[in-house]
């Protein structure tokens, strides 16, 4: 393909791979630099001839990666010129295939979508799909909301939500280039994990994200946000950390990305108010951007036409204890004292007895850690994920829940089915060496990961996972509340699974009261 393919900007040369056609790096938007720092993205810069898309553009400014835990391979070149796109695709034809977007986590402050584990080729291949992944804005450059920020510039008093507009702005780009890679603009699917999974949530309640894509596939990233006066509070924090007297743009937009990234980090150290993530930086509910909590939005149909698959990994906060020697060694009092500070709704002696007696009935693991790990897994991920899956299956009966239940082997096997986890599977990386020793390997690992992949492709293609690996997949409801456990060898159809632990928070929230979100102020 010699002459290129047209884009946003001017003309784009991709490189042929194992049998497809891989486009790196190609500019979605206008480098957020100086003045256009806190504000939408702009259209990319015009260029003049093809664009070598061989290379990944710099990922966005973030901490290095923890000392062991970086995959050889990945970019670690930084800028805040940065919000590019990568595609995978079997041809840039007229085939109108559909289109998969992945929206990378890292807890909104780290993370690419050209690290390795998330390079598209398996997909594309497997499913004849297109594959797109993004970058936009993270920390303070992305989400840093306060009313200093404000300008008359701003066509919408937005507050925060930069990383948010920058994943709209890509989809903006999917729907207008992407046929010229072979996909089809009508039958778009997004995809996440983490922080890029809270996105999509959050995405299912902007009203500029409407009709930029058709299904979303939510994995362990229930609908975090901060109110307007906890995102100011954030960035008040910021502005003491970096010792400017106030926070204001003319002062902000002189400090170096470092040391914005240092600051950030500095508060990311600090325990968080009760009840709410240890996160400064979130989407924020600003009235106009994102108009009100997710959740809330969701109920009331905002995205009524969207079809949604979600779930959780059954041991996510086990990757966030590992290291950590408080929580290794945690004892009874503090087992008490965390989850009062977590969720003060809840009776803190009654939640820990309930979690211990369930999993004594089943024959599990009962030190302090242990129930930490479930108790803390449940409320931080699962359950706002399932009272998600109930606002949403109000409009859309097609609505799937998953649990994904397979342990990693690494480290003695401490972490169990942990956060994150799934993610070789979804993208068929566990045949890569380094991966495959974190993720596990052989013949069962192998099934679940061609179960998982075919759900996920059955998906983005149909709106129904079902496929003939694994069977039907029923759509949840919040009476039978089906779910396909993903574990060794593939899936199976569970009707409530462990819902006996879940019984005080849902005195708490109400499954069938799904109105209002976490940290949300609301």
């Amino acid at each position: 393909m010699p002459e290129g393919v047209a884009v946003w900007g001017g003309r784009v040369r991709g490189h042929e791979r194992a049998g497809l056609w891989v486009y790196s790096g190609i500019p979605y938007a206008r480098p957020p630099l100086g003045p256009l720092r806190w504000r939408p993205p702009e259209p990319p810069e015009v260029w003049s001839g093809i664009r070598e898309a061989g290379e990944f553009g710099p990922i966005a400014p973030q901490p290095p990666p923890i000392e062991g835990i970086a995959i050889p391979g990945d970019p670690a070149g930084q800028s805040e010129d940065c919000l590019t796109v990568n595609v995978w695709t079997p041809g840039s034809d007229d085939r109108r295939r559909p289109v998969m977007v992945w929206i990378h986590g890292g807890g909104f402050t780290t993370g690419s979508g050209s690290f390795l584990l998330y390079r598209g080729g398996d997909l594309a291949r497997n499913g004849d799909v297109v594959v797109v992944t993004i970058n936009y804005r993270l920390g303070a450059l992305g989400f840093l909301g306060h009313r200093g920020l404000l300008d008359d510039h701003a066509p919408t008093p937005a507050i925060g939500n930069w990383g948010l507009m920058d994943q709209v702005a890509a989809l903006r780009w999917v729907r207008d280039n992407i046929a010229g890679f072979g996909g089809d603009p009508g039958n778009v699917t997004v995809f996440g994990e983490s922080a890029g999974a809270m996105s999509i949530s959050a995405l299912l309640g902007v009203p500029a994200a409407r009709g930029l894509f058709h299904r979303a596939i939510v994995e362990s990233g229930p609908p975090y946000t901060h109110s307007v006066e906890r995102a100011e509070q954030a960035g008040n924090d910021l502005a003491a950390q970096l010792g400017l007297a106030e926070l204001s743009r003319a002062a902000l937009e002189k400090v170096p990305a470092d040391e914005l990234v240092a600051a950030t980090q500095a508060l990311q150290n600090r325990p968080p108010p009760p009840g709410e993530m240890p996160l400064p930086f979130l989407p924020v509910i600003d009235g106009a951007y994102l108009p009100r909590p997710p959740t809330e939005a969701v109920a009331a149909g905002a995205a009524a036409s969207v079809p949604l698959l979600i779930g959780t990994n059954r041991d996510e906060l086990s990757l966030f204890a590992f290291g950590d020697t408080r929580l290794a060694n945690i004892d009874e009092e503090g087992l008490v004292r965390w989850m009062a500070r977590a969720a003060p709704e809840i009776d803190p002696d009654e939640l820990v007895e309930t979690y211990r007696a369930t999993r004594r009935e089943r024959g599990e693991p009962l030190s302090p850690r242990d129930l930490w790990v479930g108790m803390g897994t449940d409320l931080v991920f699962r359950w706002p994920s399932l009272r998600l899956a109930a606002a949403q299956c109000r409009h859309q009966p097609a609505t799937y829940a998953y649990l994904f239940t397979w342990e990693t082997p690494a480290f003695g096997g401490q972490l169990g089915s942990c956060h994150a986890l799934e993610i070789p599977f979804v993208f068929g990386a566990i045949h890569r060496p380094l991966i495959a020793a974190f993720a596990g390997g052989g013949p069962d690992a192998g099934a679940l990961s061609e179960a998982m992949q075919s759900a996920w492709l059955s998906f983005a293609r149909t709106g129904d996972p079902s496929h003939e690996g694994i069977g039907a997949w029923p759509a949840w409801d919040p009476t039978r509340r089906a779910t396909m456990m993903f574990g060794p060898g593939g899936g199976d159809v569970v009707d409530a699974p462990r819902n006996e632990e879940l019984a005080v928070m849902a005195a708490a929230w109400p499954i069938d009261e799904s109105v209002g979100d976490l940290n949300s102020g609301s």
